[in-house]
């Protein structure tokens, strides 16, 4: 079964902003491409969406799970539906207040 998965504009936002603080580090193609395959594995949540952490001490139906030791995708299953709100990378800090009954 797959679940529609869908980027709220935060998190659209933390792409944008990755992209951004990449590109000129590694180069254009470069950040592209790893920004790219981060949007890939977002959309893998459609087929299996209980991945990650469940932080149900936090907020009912809120996860985490990890990319590649560089990043944290914060999401939520709801109706069937993963909601990305936010995608933190490197050393950002997650303040889990932020999640609190969203």
């Amino acid at each position: 079964m797959s679940n529609p998965v869908l980027f709220s504009d935060t998190a659209e936002r933390d792409m944008r902003d990755l992209l951004d603080y990449l590109a000129p580090r590694a180069g254009l193609p470069v950040a592209r491409a790893y920004v790219d395959r981060l949007i890939a594995f977002c959309a893998s949540l459609a087929t299996f969406p209980k991945r990650g952490k469940s932080r149900d001490d936090i907020s009912v139906g809120l996860r985490l799970v990890g990319y590649r030791r560089k990043a944290t995708i914060i999401f939520r299953v709801r109706d069937n539906v993963v909601i990305i709100l936010r995608v933190y990378h490197g050393g950002k800090n997650v303040n889990v207040e932020d999640f609190i009954d969203t």
